[in-house]
């Protein structure tokens, strides 16, 4: 595990020590949440991009019209 030293402006360490107390956790567990989330935020942008790139709308469109063209039932409404 390593350690780092982070600077953060006195209101922001004041929430995050709030917002830590009350979910019952420690500063560092919080903020090593909170990086983790980013992170994995930001992988699955990459990821959702790389499959869309591989995608085909022609495919799409093979597919879309194998679809009835019926109006949906009164449940699935808007």
């Amino acid at each position: 595990m390593s350690a780092i030293s982070l600077r953060l402006p006195n209101s922001i360490h004041r929430r995050v020590r709030d917002v830590a107390k009350h979910d019952g956790v420690s500063i560092n567990q919080f903020i090593s949440v909170a990086v983790s989330e980013k992170i994995s935020a930001l992988e699955a942008e990459d990821y959702l991009d790389a499959r869309a790139s591989r995608g085909s709308m022609t495919k799409f469109h093979e597919i879309l019209s194998k679809a009835p063209d019926v109006e949906p039932a009164a449940e699935d409404r808007i």
